[in-house]
């Protein structure tokens, strides 16, 4: 399996300070990043670690209950993941992620709603970002869609 980097440019001070993230193996972009907007309720236009976590989180995710929807039987017509990232202060000190939310909604052939939930649980524990969020709380609320 190949080994996928990113890598960020950083000048100043974390208060004035700000930096470009670039998503290095796929080229597909550079992201500003700074720890005011970071810490802020409007991102205005930045990115941070948390919502990269929350997109390499939902993209993780979606793959591994497709996987799991088709070994329970059933056939994933689509999948809307969301995952919510929160950053709160460490009681030690500092910063820490305080928890994740994982949501999704599917339709699905095959599976009924206790089977979906079945899997989407199995899904939260065996996707590899899940597995290396587990100092983190991670939360799933899974539906089925009509």
């Amino acid at each position: 399996m190949p080994t996928r980097t990113a890598r960020t440019a950083w000048t100043g001070t974390l208060e004035q300070g700000s930096g470009k993230v670039e998503l290095t193996s796929s080229k597909v972009g550079t992201y500003d990043v700074s720890f005011p907007k970071r810490a802020a309720d409007d991102a205005d236009g930045t990115t941070s670690p948390e919502e990269l976590i929350a997109a390499a989180h939902s993209a993780c995710y979606a793959m591994q209950l497709s996987a799991l929807i088709g070994r329970a039987g059933g056939t994933p017509q689509a999948l809307d993941v969301q995952a919510d990232v929160d950053l709160g202060p460490d009681p030690a000190g500092g910063f820490r992620l305080t928890g994740i939310r994982l949501t999704v909604r599917g339709e699905v052939d095959g599976l009924d709603a206790d089977g979906f939930e079945k899997v989407a649980n199995e899904a939260k524990a065996a996707c590899p970002v899940s597995k290396a969020l587990t100092g983190v709380e991670i939360s799933l609320d899974a539906a089925l869609e009509s």
